[in-house]
Order: C-alpha cells, then structure tokens, then sequence
C-alpha cells in the first residue's frame, strides 16, 4: 500500500510516527501546504526510515491532488486537514481512482429559518451524495475515521453486535482533565475546528423524528468518566457521529455530548458574540482576514503544548438496551495519558488518541480485513478486528458496566 498524507500538524505528524511502527505499507507520502512542516515530520523519524517522503501540497486544489496521487502511484489519499478541504480531497480522490479516508467530514450548514429545530445541510452530506460515483468506480471512502468521529463508531457498532439485543440510546461521552500550564486558554485540539463542532446547533436523532436540532451548549448532564478523571459537565454539541451510526446501528435515539466545562462555553459564547467565530472575511487596514483565522493564529498550536499538558483524555460511547431480556447500560471507553503518549511517541494525548484509529484503519484495508466501495463509516465494517488492533497497538480499551 502507497499512502498520499495530506496535512503534517498534530494529528498529520501523529500518524507518521504511529505508521512508522508499523509494516503494512510501503510508502508514505507527507505533504503539506507548508513544505517544511512535512520535512519536519519525515526527519523526525530518523534516517534509517526511507518509507516516508515530504512534499507540498495545497489541499484545495483538486487538480494539483489528483495529479500528485497518480504520480507517485498512491492507493489511498488520508485527509488530516480540517474540514474546509474535505470536498476537494475526496473528489481528488475518486478522480485518480484511489480510495479516502478522513476523521471529519464535509461541513454542515445550518436551517436559514428554523437552525435550532431542523437541520439544513447536515455534516457528510456533499459527502454521501456522491456515494454512489464511489460505488461505480469500485472505490472505497472511509469517512469519520478519528477518535471520535471513528472509534466512538466502532465501539457501537461492536455494542450492536456482541452486547445488547435492543438499543435504547446510544450516546458518545468526551471529557477529559487536562491542564496546560502557563495558559487559560489552550485548546488541545484545532480551535477552528472546536468552533465548528460547537457553536452549530447539535444534532439529534430518534427513531421517529429522524434528525432535529437543539441550540448549542443544551441538554446539559454530568457524566463520570473512568480511570481517575471523574464527574465532567458535558453538553450537546454537533458531531458526526449522530449523523453516522444511525446509518448502519438500530438505536431509538443517539446523540453526542461533550465535556467542555463552563469557562470554555463562556470563551466559545462571547467569540460567537463578537463575531470571531465567522469563517467569512472581513476587510482590515492591509487586506481581509477570516475572524476565525485570526483566533485561531494567536492561539497556540495544539500540537507544540504537550510538553505543557496535564493530565488524560477519555473518548467512548455509552449504549443503552436490553440483553437476554434484561436492562443493560455499558460505557465503552478509550484513555490516553498525556505523559504515556509524550514518553512514547512525542505526540500530545488529545492528537495521537485522534491519529491512532485512521492508522489502524489504513492497516484494515491494506490486509484486506475491512473492504468494500462506496462512502461508509466505520460502524458499516466489523468493529472487533478494529478493537483487537488497538490493543496490538499497545493503546488498549475499556468497558464498564454502567
């Protein structure tokens, strides 16, 4: 397998150096917009790993993608960029005739009249309009393969198989208590991507309503994560995995809250009321400028603070239902320690928990194991191959009985 790598930050330079362990590749190919962020990532494996090759690329041109995986005779294109460039990486490559993986996918856009009861453009949707061309041309799309949108997906679909025979609800849980010292603000994750997770109004979905909307911030609950983290507050916000697992996963209902804490929401608010969350440019003495561009630009890059972080990160979904008759409520989780991952990789724990399932999903398909065309998610494919890799993996995961 030849992999094109497109983006070298966190999450980009994460995988290059989980991969690196690994032997079911031949080569990978790391490009970014910035050349010498894809040079910094390749020398950071040392000299004695020649299956890694730095190049730049500007992931918005189709054209320039599509020509460079045919190039360097790529199989699969790995999209770690944020969302913006979702769209002209994925039809870059379905045009070379190679298949695509993502962590997030293409970009809602919210009901113009009714944003916080109904949906309008809802997260993946440009994405699975084009199922079918991927269909026909025989090319696989692995969309929402990260942490969570990814292994949240699979460990509900692993739910569905091996744990309950009905399930009432499925709710993905993120929270952590990581600090970073020397900061009141630092996000351990893209800020441009954290406003758009979580000023669009969250989504829902049940049975009988389908998808609907709520306002941001809503349904606020406090939820106990495992391995010494403890009790976090954690509300709704939109994420793809509502808009994935009902696709493939019999729910009533499911949802996505994530553990924020009340100084983050109060920061993300008063963005939103400033006018600092807009993607859409503004004119300043010199130029224009996007707002969001200009936050995320005087914030650290979350991939330089793991040296400063704290504490762990937990992803997982909670399942709700009934097994052999009987009520049952489980907590599938996965714990990243940030100092486990800095000793053992380099890598902060909020990035690598992200990088690690795109990898072992590259390994998957590269065995063959997980196979098929068209766009899916990670719950359309078996989930225990997944879950026994990550183990391999030396990242194990947990289940608790609620």
């Amino acid at each position: 397998m030849r992999v094109l790598l497109v983006g070298a930050g966190g999450v980009g330079t994460a995988i290059t150096r989980i991969a690196a362990r690994r032997s079911f590749f031949d080569h990978m190919v790391v490009t970014d917009y910035d050349l010498s962020r894809a040079e910094a990532a390749v020398a950071a494996l040392g000299g004695e790993e020649t299956r890694f090759t730095a190049l730049r690329i500007d992931a918005s041109d189709r054209a320039a993608v599509t020509a460079l995986l045919t190039e360097q005779r790529c199989d699969i294109l790995v999209n770690a960029t944020d969302p913006r460039f979702v769209m002209p990486l994925f039809e870059a490559a379905l045009a070379a005739g190679a298949d695509y993986l993502d962590m997030a996918m293409s970009l809602s856009s919210p009901h113009p009249e009714r944003p916080y009861e109904q949906c309008g453009v809802k997260l993946g949707d440009r994405q699975f309009e084009r199922a079918a061309a991927w269909e026909e041309a025989g090319r696989l799309a692995l969309v929402g393969v990260g942490v969570e949108p990814g292994l949240s997906d699979v460990f509900a679909r692993y739910a569905a198989d091996e744990l309950f025979d009905e399930i009432e609800e499925i709710g993905v849980r993120d929270g952590a208590n990581l600090t970073v010292e020397g900061y009141d603000f630092a996000p351990s994750f893209s800020i441009w991507t954290t406003i758009e997770e979580c000023l669009n109004p969250p989504v829902v979905w049940e049975r009988d309503r389908g998808w609907f909307t709520t306002a941001p911030f809503s349904e606020p609950e406090v939820f106990d994560f495992p391995e010494g983290i403890g009790p976090v507050a954690c509300v709704n916000v939109e994420h793809e995995e509502v808009l994935l697992i009902p696709r493939w996963v019999e729910s009533r209902r499911v949802t996505f809250k994530y553990g924020l804490g009340d100084e983050f929401i109060e920061t993300l608010k008063t963005l939103h009321s400033l006018g600092l969350d807009r993607t859409d440019k503004v004119t300043v003495p010199g130029g224009e400028v996007s707002p969001r561009d200009v936050v995320a630009a005087c914030l650290p890059d979350p991939a330089s603070l793991g040296a400063l972080m704290r504490g762990k990160t937990c992803a997982g979904t909670r399942v709700t239902g009934t097994k052999d008759g009987a009520p049952r409520d489980v907590y599938l989780y996965h714990v990243v320690d940030n100092q486990w991952s800095m000793r053992e990789y380099g890598t902060q724990a909020v990035v690598w928990q992200t990088a690690i399932n795109p990898v072992i999903a590259l390994e998957l398909v590269a065995s063959g194991v997980w196979s098929g065309a068209g766009v899916l998610g990670a719950e359309a494919l078996a989930p225990r191959p997944f879950l026994d890799l990550l183990v391999a993996y030396g990242s194990p995961w947990g289940l608790r009985e609620q």
